[in-house]
């Protein structure tokens, strides 16, 4: 029975187009091939501590999956523009850390349209592998990317633009109940455009015609690992049950699907030290 122990981090997922999702759990200084494990029984033990995923230190407490106080505090990753692009202040010169942001917030964006269960629209900043790593850790079974905007500020205020009409958030359980209905994610496109193109003039008018630019590309869906659904979803909290054990039946999302109805989110104990067995 194969033993890893370490503190872990989110999943690694990766697919091309028409293939499988490939999930890679980091534990420590290895890697977990996951897509291996289903039908496999695991057993996981958090082992009680904790360390920031950006500073290593211990911490009693985790915040926004894997970061302590100090941390969540100082760091531009963990501002709350991050959760509302719309609210970013880079330009204002109050960003946290100047260059991350230049590195990462004054760069191409993409808006897109997923199926995560219900219709939802989102932003990115990777589409050129084809299967960004944002759609797979929401569980979309389909996306399409609709807009180039030149900056996170922009795509920001076009998602707030179009979540009037169609949702921004996955549910979760929704996500991971079973595959969905197909949708038509072209034709929800062109209806979409026909709402707001009056807002998105008035954002190009004031940012230039340049700062947004429609896409043309066709829907790509992704498949995940998963031998069996949930019929009634329990999610496992390791903050109160420090063990746990089961049938790994699928992953979708950064959710492992276990039997008898359970799931947790991985990605939540970001930074938790774990002993994870397989068999």
């Amino acid at each position: 029975m194969p033993i890893y122990s370490g503190n872990i981090r989110k999943m690694h997922g990766e697919a091309e187009i028409g293939s499988t999702v490939e999930y890679k759990l980091p534990i420590g200084d290895s890697h977990i091939s996951m897509n291996s494990l289903i039908g496999s029984s695991v057993k996981v033990t958090h082992t009680g501590m904790i360390n920031c995923i950006h500073c290593n230190n211990k911490t009693k407490k985790s915040f926004n999956q894997g970061y302590c106080y100090r941390c969540l505090m100082k760091l531009a990753q963990c501002d709350t523009c991050i959760i509302k692009p719309e609210t970013c202040h880079y330009d204002q010169g109050t960003c946290r850390e100047p260059q991350w942001g230049e590195d990462n917030c004054m760069s191409d964006h993409f808006v897109y349209l997923a199926n995560t269960g219900t219709l939802k629209v989102g932003i990115t900043r990777h589409v050129s592998d084809g299967v960004s790593s944002r759609w797979i850790d929401q569980g979309a079974t389909q996306a399409i990317p609709i807009l180039r905007v030149k900056n996170r500020l922009l795509s920001g205020l076009v998602e707030t633009v179009i979540k009037q009409h169609i949702a921004d958030k996955t549910n979760w359980r929704t996500m991971l109940k079973g595959e969905p209905d197909q949708a038509d994610l072209i034709a929800m496109r062109e209806h979409l455009f026909g709402l707001v193109e009056m807002e998105l003039d008035d954002i190009g008018s004031q940012y230039g015609i340049q700062a947004i630019s429609l896409i043309d590309m066709p829907a790509i869906d992704i498949q995940y690992p998963v031998s069996e659904y949930p019929n009634k979803i329990k999610s496992i909290n390791l903050d109160k049950e420090l063990e746990f054990e089961g049938v790994l039946n699928g992953i979708k999302g950064q959710y492992w699907l276990l039997d008898n109805d359970r799931v947790i989110n991985m990605r939540k104990y970001s930074g938790y030290h774990l002993e994870i067995a397989t068999n």
